[in-house]
This record gives C-alpha cells, sequence and structure tokens, in this order.
C-alpha cells in the first residue's frame, strides 16, 4: 500500500488534516464544539502523537489584536455610514469577532503544527564553547 501524500500547511491548517497522513483528526472536537482549538492527543488514522509539538498560545495575542483592528475599523466605517443603533452593532459585531477570533486560532494553530511537522522542528538548545571542547 502506498503512503498517504501529506497535505500541504494550508490544507491541514483550513481543513484540520494530520500532517502525516491527511486524515481530518488535528483537533479533539468539530468546529462548532467546546475542543474547537484543542489539539487532539495523537491521530486517529497513523498515530502521529500531536502532544511533543509546541504550538502555545502565541496565535492568539496576534489574533486578537489583529482581527480587533479590523472590525473596529469595519464597526466605525458602518456607524459613520449607515448610523445604526447600538443594539444593531451589538448583534454584529459581537458574534462576528467572537467567531472570527476562533476560527482564526484554529487555522493558526493547525498551519503552526503542520510547519513544525514538515520542518521536524524541536526545541533549540544553546552550546557552550567549552562544552564542544570537551568532546
Amino acid at each position: 500500500m502506498a503512503e498517504p501524500t501529506p497535505p500541504t500547511i494550508a490544507q491541514a491548517a483550513f481543513r484540520g488534516l494530520c500532517p502525516r497522513c491527511g486524515q481530518p483528526h488535528l483537533f479533539a472536537g468539530p468546529l462548532f464544539s467546546a475542543q474547537v482549538v484543542t489539539f487532539a492527543d495523537r491521530c486517529r488514522g497513523c498515530g502521529l502523537d500531536f502532544t511533543r509539538f509546541n504550538v502555545g498560545d502565541g496565535p492568539a495575542a496576534f489574533l486578537t489584536l489583529i482581527l480587533g483592528t479590523v472590525i473596529t475599523i469595519a464597526a466605525i466605517a458602518v456607524e459613520l455610514t449607515l448610523h445604526p443603533p447600538l443594539w444593531l452593532h451589538m448583534l454584529i459585531w459581537l458574534p462576528l469577532t467572537a467567531l472570527a477570533v476562533v476560527y482564526a486560532l484554529r487555522v493558526a494553530k493547525g498551519a503552526l503544527m503542520a510547519a513544525e511537522y514538515r520542518n521536524e522542528a524541536r526545541e533549540g538548545a544553546i552550546v557552550r564553547p567549552e562544552a564542544e571542547e570537551d568532546r
């Protein structure tokens, strides 16, 4: 049986695919669940251990700031052009912001996981010069 073709980083990110086998088992839960951005422990298709990768929560801060800026600009533009009531602003922008941040976080974490797998990223280590001389 032929080895499965690994997905591209974009495919793994947008569809939640395992970076090794391409099965949709990267996240612990589906898009609209409580575990939407939690990685599964391992792939149910090929057994790749996802716990050895360290994606962290770095994308969350950047995505929140970037999407917050974009949505704030959009809300100001809507206010200045259409002048809707406050309740309509809240009805539009609060759910849109929450959904955008959660989906973008899922995509960003999936992309980082796939990039770590593809580049065989590991924790860095500093080698001291005197340690090299002892060899």
